[in-house]
């Protein structure tokens, strides 16, 4: 047993590691544990353009000393807080720099097993390691929500697969494949896909493709500023109250957050994608997919027109660019009873101002707390907020003060 811990964080992605970079500075005694940038790194494809601007994409240490522009200007990558995309590997590259300089001491392993204890939580690794905890954070990322379309089902994996599955694209060359989707994941997978020649279709249920405006180099004019004030989300008024005022959004009643949560920012792609699918991808808009067989070794997919007509199309492999919906049964390193205990709103948990679960001791960070501070937490520049907020709960000064923890909500 490593021994026993005020604190463990589960996962190394830039809510965990901003996390860790505020507790280190707070001298308190944690342990995070994860591969690190791991959902970037290794499930995310390669050659990608990130959909947040650049200022938007920063991990946050609590003096503010290494932002993604350092990292950039040091290992020379073109950068602008605007106007040019951010590329993957830049961005990889700079929260594996910042796990360096902040989080040294990150365990790169998983947490396969927690469970309570009469003083805390016990939490076991893949390598079988076992520390105990007085307080646990989750920051899962978005790799165990990935959702699937059911009729995908009875296709082996040779055949079907998300788009979280894959980061080197160059496998599909010279092979016919199926995006469905039509959202970034989708529409970028298709241009990168296209890019490595591959022979790409993507459907999508929606009759039109959506993009991001392409900034103008002589900037936004004061109107523009006032009707859609920038924020780390995108421009508008409905993203900047998401990214200054999570907790206003916390004290709204569920039935009001909910839908927020589900429909602000729906698919669309960032603006660099536009000129890479359009004339260059065949795209099957407003085509419903009902079914999916293997027949002579091909992906046989059935399809709906809107106006009913049936469609069929063929492919050596399909991929559903489909999102991703947080489950708390889908965190099954969380044990029973323990996952059962936590009170929950549409299988997410319910969180106090502070992160804190109705577990006392347990909180969630990233896209699981995305229903009780909405949008802001689906993208890493949620981390800032979150990051500081947990800080803040933690910190020795905070024990003395009962944290409110969320009344379950009634079923």
């Amino acid at each position: 047993m490593r021994g026993f811990k005020d604190v463990a964080i589960i996962g190394a992605g830039p809510y965990g590691l901003s996390l860790a970079a505020h507790l280190k500075i707070l001298g308190l005694d944690f342990q995070i544990f994860g591969h690190p940038m791991d959902a970037w790194r290794s499930h995310m494809p390669a050659g990608m353009l990130l959909k947040s601007d650049g200022f938007a994409s920063n991990l946050y240490d609590p003096t503010g000393e290494f932002s993604l522009a350092d990292y950039c200007r040091e290992h020379g990558f073109a950068y602008h807080d605007e106007q040019i995309p951010v590329p993957l590997d830049a961005f990889v590259g700079y929260g594996l720099e910042f796990a360096r300089r902040f989080v040294p001491d990150l365990i790169d392993t998983l947490i396969v097993a927690v469970k309570r204890e009469a003083d805390g939580f016990k939490l076991t690794s893949a390598d079988g390691e076992v520390v105990g905890a007085r307080r646990v954070v989750v920051a899962a990322g978005i790799g165990r929500f990935a959702r699937r379309p059911p009729q995908f089902d009875g296709l082996g994996p040779e055949y079907a697969s998300h788009s979280y599955d894959h980061h080197d694209l160059s496998i599909f060359s010279h092979r016919t494949v199926a995006v469905v989707g039509a959202g970034a994941s989708a529409i970028d997978l298709a241009a990168l896909l296209s890019d490595r020649a591959a022979d790409v279709r993507l459907i999508c249920r929606a009759n039109k493709l959506r993009f991001g405006s392409k900034p103008s180099e002589r900037g936004r004019s004061l109107w523009q500023r006032l009707r859609h004030p920038s924020s780390g989300l995108g421009p508008g008024w409905r993203s900047r109250l998401s990214t200054d005022a999570p907790l206003l959004f916390h004290a709204l009643p569920a039935p009001a957050r909910l839908p927020i949560v589900r429909r602000h920012l729906g698919p669309a792609a960032g603006w660099p994608m536009r000129e890479k699918v359009e004339g260059r991808v065949e795209v099957l808009r407003g085509h419903e997919l009902l079914g999916a067989s293997v027949v002579g070794g091909r992906v046989q997919l059935s399809l709906r027109k809107a106006d009913g007509t049936p469609v069929a199309a063929s492919c050596d492999h399909v991929i559903a660019a489909t999102g991703y919906r947080v489950d708390i049964d889908r965190l099954g390193f969380i044990e029973e009873p323990l996952r059962s205990d936590i009170a929950c709103v549409e299988k997410t948990p319910i969180l106090s101002s502070r992160f804190e679960s109705s577990v006392e001791g347990l909180f969630f960070i990233g896209p699981a707390a995305a229903n009780s501070f909405g949008p802001l937490m689906r993208f890493a520049f949620g981390a800032r907020f979150a990051a500081r907020r947990v800080a803040d709960a933690l910190k020795p000064a905070a024990r003395s003060n009962a944290v409110r923890r969320p009344a379950p909500v009634p079923a």
